[in-house]
């Protein structure tokens, strides 16, 4: 009669959720802070840097945007772990600048923009345990204050903590204290296939979270990669900040003067701030609209990421609204950078304008099914329309996130089905997650064999065979002119295709030997057109292109059954090879590891290959990747292929493009 509950904080789920929930709004507020400063820095010499200055602000800014991207897969990781526990993940976050309670006292996190004192606030948040960095100037907490209590309670509460990996060591002992009372069968009961994964994003922490093992290794990977690593771990957020420091006060040593950043606004908001301290209004006219549209579509990226853990993989959907939060966040950047060029209003003269990053209300899951979509799209919309209208600035960097912002919008409006019922289960576990294309019609298949398109198109009709060249495809293999001299002749004046100077069947041959889809053909004696192939590859050239067979959908659009895309990032007719590479010297292998290469249970199908804006391939459909001596290397049903040239661990993607400004136009 007198036994008193064990309320032991990490005894209930509840509680630890809520820990959970703290972690995903630390993440997603550190992310915004790199991004930030990221954003307020200068570009090159036309802004006023020396070349030597350039090259390192150019540097930095790679660096502070790999680290946001790493904290966004600790961001997914912390999601994943709540989804695993059962609940939906905490996807929102407070606004800037944060009340005092939200986080320990010793732990500021405002917007800010880049210099020696933001630099070392950086230094200090990611420090390790037991280091001696002070914070930077101007970030002390505004008060002291104690946060928890030891009383047994039911409450959830935050707790105080020293340092971030500090509060996830502490979350990985909560974590073996709950599964140590219930068992990991009914902690981690919730459901794995609304998680995140490596189907639908390239994120190191996108990996499911089935047990206390993948837990904990997700705890631990966060730990050694920035926050709380130890002073030596190589590559940590801590030991990468300290090299910009050192190289920061080199150049300011050579140069007083150096100043690599615009003065963009500490913590800017929008509107009048009924409590005006330590907030910037921003009153000009083009700086609200700019910081408008980039926190629009942020907020966007949020409720889609929402909506992703509401739907259950492998889903053709779930990839889809994954693709397009990623695409927001490239239209985001050079808003980001645009609002810091521009000045804040007359109140704030002394300082520009700044991305707020203002959250959702509520960024909670939208329910799935057509409203959901259909409200999707409707913002899709608005936020084009929106970005049209601000390009007529003609500033560069509106104009590149307003036509980013227009594809995005053009292929929601493409993709999004508004007629289809809510999803009820996940697709069987043998039918591979296939992009959306329909299988083509007769017509479509002719078009799609010759390489039809718009421009740029050589078509020669002959008795028995039309033969098409789309010279922009072609990457010189000369399988046409060894193999059938008579029929492509090189090097003349005048004619040099000739359809009928050859056996139909043996011309037939040589179109589908020609890896780049350059030379196509339609039958006029009622032979058999072009089929796509049974199994799908993907070869990966020495030093060369990726050579896809396959029924290809390039950008949402049919584009046959062969294609070579560029894997050096020179090419000047992206996504396909023309050739650069040999003028640029690129060099990788044509043989990489074998990896994971167990037998797909379909091997064929439409495969979908969406080159990302300054990023890699993803590509969604049964893909078997083979060396140039067609070996397997790995077989997938999703990958990200890298494009950029710089990627360690080619073929795929590593994440290297951000780091070295990759630009895919």
């Amino acid at each position: 009669m007198n036994d008193v509950p064990d309320t032991s904080p990490f005894l209930q789920r509840e509680i630890l959720i809520n820990a959970l929930y703290e972690a995903a709004e630390l993440e997603h507020n550190l992310m915004c802070t790199y991004v930030y400063a990221a954003a307020s820095l200068k570009c090159g010499e036309a802004e006023g840097l020396s070349a030597t200055e350039a090259a390192a602000v150019k540097r930095w800014r790679g660096v502070l945007l790999e680290v946001a991207i790493q904290e966004m897969g600790h961001l997914a990781a912390v999601w994943n772990i709540t989804s695993a526990l059962g609940a939906s993940p905490r996807i929102g976050r407070a606004n800037f600048p944060l009340d005092p309670g939200y986080l320990p006292a010793g732990i500021t996190v405002k917007l800010a923009p880049f210099n020696a004192e933001t630099l070392q606030h950086f230094v200090f948040l990611e420090r390790p345990h037991g280091s001696t960095e002070p914070e930077g100037a101007g970030f002390a907490c505004e008060r002291l204050y104690v946060r928890g209590t030891d009383r047994p309670h039911l409450t959830p509460m935050g707790r105080d903590y020293d340092t971030v990996g500090t509060f996830y060591e502490r979350l990985g002992q909560g974590l073996r204290t709950f599964v140590g009372r219930y068992g990991e069968a009914i902690a981690f009961d919730g459901d794995p296939a609304l998680q995140l994964s490596a189907e639908e994003v390239n994120l190191a922490g996108c990996r499911h979270v089935i047990c206390l093992k993948t837990a904990l290794a997700a705890f631990h990977a966060i730990i050694e990669q920035g926050e709380g690593a130890p002073r030596d771990s190589v590559g940590s957020h801590f030991q990468k900040f300290l090299g910009i420091r050192e190289e920061l006060e080199a150049l300011q040593q050579k140069n007083p003067a150096f100043g690599p950043a615009f003065p963009a606004a500490t913590n800017p908001v929008l509107r009048r701030p009924p409590r005006p301290e330590g907030r910037v209004w921003i009153e000009n006219a083009d700086a609200f609209a700019t910081v408008d549209l980039a926190n629009a579509s942020y907020a966007l990226m949020l409720r889609l990421i929402a909506y992703a853990y509401a739907l259950r993989a492998p889903s053709t959907e779930k990839s889809l609204v994954v693709d397009l939060a990623i695409g927001l966040m490239q239209a985001m950047m050079p808003l980001a950078e645009r609002a810091a060029r521009l000045p804040a209003g007359p109140s704030n003269p002394h300082c520009h304008a700044g991305m707020s990053f203002i959250a959702p209300r509520d960024p909670s899951p939208l329910p799935p099914g057509p409203a959901a979509r259909r409200l999707l799209l409707e913002r899709f919309t608005q936020l084009a329309d929106t970005g049209t209208a601000l390009r007529a600035s003609g500033d560069a960097r509106t104009v590149a996130a307003a036509e980013q912002l227009a594809r995005l919008a053009a292929r929601a409006s493409r993709e999004f089905d508004l007629a289809a019922a809510a999803p009820t289960a996940a697709a069987p576990a043998t039918a591979a997650p296939a992009a959306p294309a329909a299988a083509p019609s007769s017509a479509a298949a002719d078009a799609a064999a010759a390489g039809s398109g718009p421009d740029g198109i050589e078509r020669v009709r002959g008795e028995k065979l039309e033969l098409t060249f789309e010279a922009k495809r072609c990457i010189h293999s000369r399988f046409c002119v060894t193999w059938t001299p008579q029929v492509f002749v090189a090097n003349v004046k005048g004619p040099w295709i000739h359809p009928d100077a050859m056996p139909v069947e043996q011309v037939v041959e040589v179109a589908h030997a020609c890896p780049s889809g350059a030379i196509g053909y339609r039958r006029l004696d009622g032979g058999a057109r072009e089929v796509a192939p049974p199994v799908n590859l993907a070869m990966v050239r020495e030093a060369g292109p990726y050579a896809f067979r396959a029924q290809l959908q390039i950008d949402g659009a049919p584009a046959g059954f062969r294609a070579t895309l560029c894997r050096c990032g020179a090419s000047k007719n992206k996504p396909y090879c023309d050739g650069s590479h040999h003028e640029i010297g690129f060099s990788a292998s044509g043989e990489p590891p074998t990896g994971k290469t167990e037998m797909l249970p379909v091997r064929d199908g439409v495969l979908a290959i969406d080159p990302q804006t300054n990023g890699p391939l993803r590509v969604r459909g049964n893909l078997e990747i083979v060396s140039g001596t067609g070996r397997a290397v790995a077989r997938v049903t999703s990958a990200y292929l890298c494009r950029c040239g710089g990627s360690a661990n080619k073929p795929f993607c590593d994440g290297t493009h951000a780091k070295i400004g990759f630009r895919s136009d």
